[in-house]
């Protein structure tokens, strides 16, 4: 276990308690002074000032502050009570062992990235701390530039580093961790040559499942031969297409002699490993960083063997239980079933078809008969329908109007003559009678004073015919009533 230093760097006495006893070169908050130097000529001294010459505030702080900056750094013990992050600094308190006295001090941001990750209310802790004073508010607390745990040795804080950043880096996240097969076909493992811990994980394991087979590497389990055996023997095993799983196992034994399990490098390898890992190297107390890296953690070399081995007494239990279980529910389904058979064949539909078929037989004809019925009236409808269409259609065809004896008159230009003013004497005119059609020539208009009946030479021209059809339509697609010119033939 290493000492906390003093602010010159030597190393401060401890007692039995672990606390910290005064050193004699420890700085103490004494103003540093210059013989043959006078204060500062802005200093506020207690005969500077009276009830009529009062001082300012601003010049009190600046002096109080001037004062404290010529204190030096101080190693200082204590208990953390406050710990508090705001805006990436920290802001705490720092108490007295013995007694109920406590400072305020605040770890800047570039300060803290320094200090131990871990640090906590309730941590006890020497930390190097200088005054300082705020001449705007008249705060007064301590800047930390160092602080380490108490009563960790190098080792062990080491450790602890190792442990922050592996955690940081996602090596200890359960999810990362791969699962351990069912029934391993060749087990790998990695232990001291006739090690105890040897002897119970095969003896452990051959009692669970007698066909269980091992590939075994030896390696030193302590010492400096420990880290690059075992990397060694890991290596081998985990390349074996063979090796299902591999257990690290080791019987216990002293803190000290457990340090190589906690080896970076051999935490980084078992993290990169393809094939899942066991440590079991049986330290509850004193349990090193492997625990936490490998995939499974076993108390002891025993535990690892029961954990990656199973018990063939007890699966031949779980699978006769199986067995029991899937006989009863196959039986309890198929006497479900048969139940339902019979349900199904006490329904009359299946009691007596012949009799259903035969009313289903009569609705169906009768229905057949209906919809023949129904399709006959229908067409009958439609076709008197149809029939009258025609009549009226053929009533309301010129051609029927032409077939009482009228006739439609024509100019050259194929349009229809409505006024017998629009065809002078000689104009040549085209007349369509029911059956054909007829050249005409007019010869000027007939007065209208001509009497009922009376007959003229010019009786068949044009300009006796009656002219109301449109002008501008095929002959064939006018009607009666849209304006067709026509006369008596």
């Amino acid at each position: 276990m290493s000492s906390p230093l003093d602010s010159t760097g030597t190393p401060l006495n401890t007692g039995r308690t672990g606390h910290l006893d005064p050193p004699e070169t420890m700085t103490s908050f004494q103003p540093e002074t210059i013989a043959g130097q006078a204060p500062p000529a802005d200093s506020v001294h207690p005969r500077d000032s009276s009830t009529d010459a009062p001082t300012s505030v601003s010049r009190l702080n600046d002096t109080i502050r001037g004062f404290i900056e010529r204190w030096g750094s101080v190693w200082v013990e204590g208990e953390i009570t406050s710990f508090n992050r705001r805006g990436g600094n920290v802001f705490g308190r720092l108490k007295d062992l013995g007694t109920e006295s406590t400072v305020a001090f605040r770890i800047w941001s570039s300060t803290l990235n320094r200090l131990p990750k871990d640090l906590k209310v309730g941590d006890h802790v020497v930390a190097c701390v200088k005054a300082d004073y705020f001449p705007r508010t008249g705060d007064f607390s301590f800047a930390i530039s160092a602080m380490r745990h108490v009563g960790l040795g190098e080792q062990l804080e080491r450790l602890e580093r190792l442990r922050v950043q592996l955690r940081s880096e996602g090596l200890f996240d359960p999810v990362r961790k791969k699962k351990l097969p069912f029934l391993p076909h060749c087990i790998g493992l990695i232990t001291g040559e006739n090690s105890d811990a040897e002897k119970d994980v095969h003896r452990n394991a051959e009692l669970r499942w007698p066909r269980v087979r091992f590939r075994t590497q030896h390696a030193a389990v302590q010492g400096d031969r420990c880290v690059p055996e075992t990397l060694a023997a890991l290596k081998i095993l985990d390349a074996d297409p063979e090796v299902d799983v591999i257990v690290i196992a080791r019987g216990g034994g002293d803190p000290q002699t457990l340090l190589g399990f906690s080896d970076e490098r051999l935490l980084r390898a078992v993290a990169a490993a393809s094939t899942p890992i066991v440590s079991a190297i049986g330290h509850e107390n004193d349990r090193p960083l492997l625990d936490e890296v490998a995939d499974v953690r076993a108390s002891t070399p025993t535990d690892a063997a029961k954990r990656v081995v199973p018990d063939v007494s007890e699966q031949r239990a779980l699978v006769s239980q199986l067995r029991a279980r899937l006989t009863g529910r196959l039986t309890q389904r198929v006497l479900h079933d048969i139940a339902q058979l019979e349900q199904i064949r006490s329904r009359p539909a299946l009691r007596t078809p012949h009799s259903m078929l035969t009313s289903r037989a009569q609705e169906l004809w009768m229905l057949s008969n209906r919809g023949r019925d129904i399709v006959d009236r229908r067409i009958e409808a439609e076709r008197r329908r149809a029939s009258e269409l025609g009549a009226g259609l053929r009533a309301l065809s010129p051609l029927a109007t032409l077939a009482r004896g009228y006739a439609i008159a024509q100019l050259p230009d194929g349009s229809v003559l409505r006024d017998a003013a629009h065809a002078p004497a000689g104009t040549a005119l085209r007349l369509t009678v029911e059956e054909g059609t007829l050249a005409a020539r007019s010869e000027g208009g007939v007065p209208d004073t001509v009497p009922h009946g009376a007959s003229t030479s010019g009786r068949d021209t044009a300009d006796d015919a009656e002219s109301s059809a449109s002008a501008d339509r095929p002959l064939d697609d006018e009607a009666p009533g849209d304006g067709v010119s026509m006369g008596r033939a």
